[in-house]
């Protein structure tokens, strides 16, 4: 436990935020213009910097840590010396044995007088709609929304925020990664995570349940490095019609992500050029691809009045992949393959088209890192056209042979 002589405003705004979780800063006896403040009280600091002051005591051998009030500088629920008060205050009334010693939050648990609409169900909606879509604007904010209303809604969304315990956290990853795998368990915990820390910032009497630990993979065992052979690549190629397998054919031509291509509009395509918009690349920057012959001519036809080119209802960008996936799986006879392994496998058909590795880092939209990164802002359209260009040769090369006969 740490100890103070003297505590203030200045003292409690320097205290550091952990890396993770909640740290309690001791300041039994410390002294702020006559006032001396009580064994265990204490400052909470999270790990998003928000900070409370506390009281930690024990009843009949029972612990019990209490929530005092916010404290900000712009302006909490109290100063430093009005804290100081209110746990000299506390401390007497249970000395003396007046009132209940519980803290307010614990008696209203263990009474079940929780506020009405403090469910998880509420904590999560209040996230998707003030953070993820207005404050952040997260580019995942449908992906994570449906998560929550699948994933997590279902197993713990009735439970009061209060009421919600690590346990529960527990089970119902246990129940994803029984039903939907690993990997899927783990998003759900980096979503639930980043929704707790927004939660345990706004309210200092929620404390998130998430711990180390809880991830049921590790990233470096998550990487893929799965590329198509020439024979899967002939298959693929062969597999299906309509708007999925030209979007597939295109991901291959252009080694473009799912989601960019997805979204893509007529508008986007000018002169042969696709210019994916800053509010829709990962790099937050304009990214232009001279697409190639045979990438153009993969596009599907335009559908009137609909500015998307990957759509299947004339309205709105292609979705739900993976319905579309399985079907395409079961007309090709191929397995284990994802949409991102084209990406993969288009990186990889550079390399052996003797593409310059920077320049095909660049038609992937990969930021070259370092001082030449910072430096160049030379744009490399003809040698990001040259490069597609030897991509569309390697797939044609493919696609000439026979499989089996190479």
């Amino acid at each position: 436990m740490e100890s103070e002589l003297a505590l203030n405003e200045k003292i409690v705004s320097a205290l550091p935020a952990p890396k993770t979780g909640n740290r309690l800063h001791y300041f039994s006896g410390a002294k702020l213009q006559g006032k001396v403040a009580p064994s265990g009280f204490a400052v909470r600091v999270t790990a998003a910097g928000a900070k409370s002051f506390v009281w930690f005591h024990r009843v009949n051998g029972k612990p019990y840590l209490e929530t005092l009030g916010r404290w900000d500088e712009q302006g909490g629920d109290l100063s430093v010396r009005e804290a100081i008060i209110a746990a000299q205050q506390r401390a007497k009334a249970v000395r003396d044995g007046l009132g209940d010693p519980r803290p307010e939050r614990t008696r209203r648990i263990e009474q079940g007088n929780r506020p009405a609409g403090e469910t998880v169900d509420d904590m999560l909606d209040q996230f998707i709609e003030r953070y993820a879509k207005k404050e952040a604007k997260l580019r995942s904010a449908d992906a994570i929304e449906n998560a929550f209303d699948r994933l997590v809604k279902p197993s713990i969304g009735k439970i009061g925020v209060y009421e919600l315990r690590r346990r529960h956290v527990v089970d119902m990853l246990d129940k994803i990664a029984d039903e939907n795998g690993p990997v899927m368990a783990d998003r759900v915990l980096a979503f639930i995570r980043k929704a707790f820390n927004w939660r345990s910032a706004r309210d200092e009497e929620f404390n998130s349940p998430i711990s180390k630990g809880m991830a049921r993979t590790k990233a470096k065992d998550r990487a893929r490095t799965r590329t198509l052979t020439d024979d899967e690549l002939r298959t693929v190629w062969k597999a299906g019609e309509g708007t999925f397998a030209a979007l597939v054919k295109f991901l291959l031509l252009t080694a473009a992500r799912r989601s960019e291509a997805a979204g893509m509009t007529w508008d986007e395509i000018k002169g042969g050029d696709w210019t994916l918009p800053a509010s829709r690349n990962k790099t937050k920057l304009d990214l232009v691809r001279p697409l190639s012959k045979t990438a153009l001519a993969a596009l599907p036809a335009r559908t009137k009045g609909c500015p998307y080119v990957f759509n299947t209802d004339g309205e709105s960008p292609i979705s739900g992949f993976s319905k579309f996936k399985r079907n395409f799986d079961k007309a090709a006879g191929i397995k284990g393959w994802s949409l991102h392994d084209l990406r993969r496998t288009a990186r990889s058909l550079m390399s052996r088209g003797g593409v310059n590795s920077d320049h095909a880092e660049r038609c992937l939209g990969h930021v070259i890192a370092g001082v030449r990164g910072t430096y160049d802002r030379h744009e490399y359209h003809a040698e990001k056209k040259a490069a597609y260009e030897a991509l569309a040769t390697q797939i044609n090369a493919i696609l000439e042979v026979e499989a089996g006969h190479e």
